[in-house]
């Protein structure tokens, strides 16, 4: 227990919603919609004041009107973020961990983001995005109550707007499999992302995107920095602590038993972010072609700064680091990708790849902790970064878009901040709680006799391979 609060305190230490874009299609929407409206009211000029109010209410809010070409891009962008999580997310898993414990992870991927989409219906959607409270919102549309083809999320339907919520929200306690894999229970993990969901996703989710605290300070999360990626290497760390190291860990050789899938993993991660990370602007218009190249370029400056420092200190590039590198520049990015410039990009990913290098070898050896397949190295300490780094580089004279009115660079990095230490401080103490509780119900970790032999014959009674 004091390893753990430790290992909270100095990530909170390490530490020191997105604001709406105006998109460039609605604005053309609106103004035609105000036209027309201000039109039809025209001969209500003569009757008495008392009369001209309603007229003159109508047509200051204008009918939101469905757009078809960003309708069918959120379509696009909701594929391709399925995509980066099965197959993508589950293959790059599933190559990094050993052979006898291939299929339980690709398992746990697979059946987890399968649970989220459901709870999500149920009431995930409704307490992140309606209204509520600073932490939390209500259930007003839970079970999706109220919510029909005709309904209406901006420009697209909300049909769509809620199912490309609904990957990210699955996706983030996939990523969270990572930190404990090879040792946990199956039913312990499900038990477990059901109650995280709930109580640490959306809240988060809520406080950024919602409408909640951290959007009301003004903190900048254009894609899920805080909401995803710190959120879920916050957990992944405190699993990990929590189960203790795999059985032969540091005695015994663990490599990655198919790195060609891994790459193709990484490769599939890549093409499905732009999902991800354009997706979230909601419209086809100049700022989503603004994230497509910054998340290009921060990805590809990643890549290139992973193993130029593996070239450096190790003398041999090697393709885990690169497929690393990737990963790192992608979850650096995304809280920035809508508020800086190209130039910022490459910077944010170059520098990533330094940090997540140092958290995975150094950090991790000197705090002693097994996370697995360094969910916390990679998209904890990337996803730090890339938040307060926003903060920084969305400056104009970096090639950013500015900051709002009154508000400078210190002013906004320290709103960063507080936004990651939020994350880290809920994430990190609700994780704990729920952790002690699935462990008090069903265990958290399966038997010696059972890790040793592998998770995919104990707990799922296949093999990956028959040779």
């Amino acid at each position: 227990m004091k390893k753990i609060l430790s290992v909270l305190s100095l990530v909170a230490l390490m530490g020191l919603a997105a604001t709406p874009v105006t998109y460039a299609e609605e604005t053309v929407t609106e103004t035609i919609t105000v036209q027309e409206t201000t039109t039809e009211a025209a001969p209500a000029a003569a009757a008495p004041a008392a009369a001209e109010a309603a007229p003159a209410a109508e047509a200051a809010a204008p009918t939101p009107t469905l757009d078809v070409g960003n309708t069918a891009f959120m379509i696009i962008a909701t594929v391709l973020v399925i995509l980066m999580t099965i197959p993508g997310l589950a293959l790059f898993y599933g190559g990094l961990v050993r052979q006898k414990n291939m299929l339980s992870v690709l398992m746990q991927v697979f059946v987890v983001f399968s649970l989220v989409s459901v709870l999500w219906a149920a009431y995930g959607y409704s307490l992140t995005f309606s209204e509520g409270n600073m932490i939390v919102g209500g259930l007003s549309k839970a079970f999706l109550a109220g919510i029909t083809p005709q309904s209406l999320s901006g420009t697209i339907p909300e049909y769509v707007f809620l199912t490309f919520q609904l990957t990210f929200a699955a996706i983030t306690p996939a990523l969270i499999v990572g930190g404990f894999a090879e040792r946990m229970k199956f039913s312990a993990v499900l038990l477990f992302m059901a109650l995280w969901v709930t109580f640490a996703y959306i809240p988060i989710a809520h406080m950024v995107w919602g409408g909640g605290y951290l959007a009301s300070l003004g903190a900048k999360d254009f894609a899920g920095g805080t909401v995803v990626h710190i959120n879920a290497g916050v957990a992944a760390l405190v699993g990990a602590l929590l189960l203790g190291k795999r059985i032969g860990y540091g005695k015994e050789a663990m490599p990655p038993h198919n790195l060609v899938m891994t790459m193709v993993g990484a490769a599939l991660l890549w093409v499905g972010w732009f999902g991800f990370n354009v997706g979230s602007e909601l419209a086809a218009d100049g700022i989503a072609g603004m994230v497509l190249i910054n998340t290009q370029l921060a990805t590809g400056a990643a890549v290139l700064g992973w193993i130029f420092a593996e070239w450096l200190f190790r003398g041999k590039p090697s393709m885990l680091g690169a497929a690393s590198g990737a990963v790192a520049g992608l979850v650096a990015i995304t809280p920035a990708c809508g508020f800086i410039g190209p130039m910022g990009s490459i910077i944010l990913g170059f520098t990533a790849s330094f940090i997540s290098l140092w958290g995975v070898t150094k950090l991790k050896h000197a705090l002693g902790y097994d996370d697995s397949l360094d969910v916390f190295g990679v998209h904890g300490l990337s996803g730090i970064w890339g938040a307060v780094g926003t903060g920084i580089l969305m400056a104009p004279g970096l090639g950013g878009v500015g900051y709002a009115e009154g508000v400078t660079m210190g002013g906004q990095v320290s709103t960063q901040i507080i936004a990651v230490v939020v994350t880290l401080v809920w994430t990190g103490i609700v994780s704990l709680i729920l952790y002690k509780i699935v462990d008090a119900v069903v265990g958290l970790r399966v038997s010696e006799e059972y890790e040793r032999e592998g998770l995919d014959t104990t707990e799922h009674g296949e093999r990956a391979y028959s040779m």
